[in-house]
């Protein structure tokens, strides 16, 4: 992949522009569900949330391609995957909470789930250090759900 080597002005736009998404009416309604009432503890839980007719489905599908678009950018060199990330870690949260069932929801039907949200947590150092951070905080998180 390509990777933007430092970020410019470009950079700063474009990631202004993804947080004035973040703040449309819809979106911001679509995070507030999932960061506050998504926290499946098994593949079930997971597809009971976001089953067509779940209660999660469309703040589910809202925020999880939102981050996939925003991660996407970083992964194809639009965008400096650290400036991004130092703007834009929301989205692991969401990973970190999906990411024990990723093998099971590709398997199921979809084999590109979150494909950008692994590359950025794998293949970058702030994404790893950022998704051991999200994993840790959900776990403690999981203990009191």
């Amino acid at each position: 992949m390509l990777v933007k080597e430092l970020p410019d002005h470009h950079d700063a736009d474009l990631v202004l522009k993804l947080y004035d998404l973040r703040r449309e009416h819809v979106m911001r309604e679509s995070r507030s569900a999932i960061n506050s009432k998504f926290w499946p503890k098994s593949y079930e839980e997971l597809v009971a949330l976001t089953k067509p007719d779940g209660p999660l489905n469309a703040a589910f599908r809202q925020t999880s391609t939102y981050w996939e678009m925003v991660y996407g950018m970083g992964r194809h060199g639009i965008v400096n995957v650290d400036f991004l990330l130092e703007n834009s870690g929301e989205g692991l949260f969401l990973f970190a909470r999906v990411q024990p069932y990723l093998d099971k929801l590709r398997e199921a039907g979809n084999p590109r789930a979150f494909r950008n949200a692994e590359w950025i947590s794998k293949e970058n150092a702030t994404g790893r250090e950022m998704l051991q951070h999200y994993k840790a905080r959900v776990a403690k998180l999981m203990e009191s759900k």
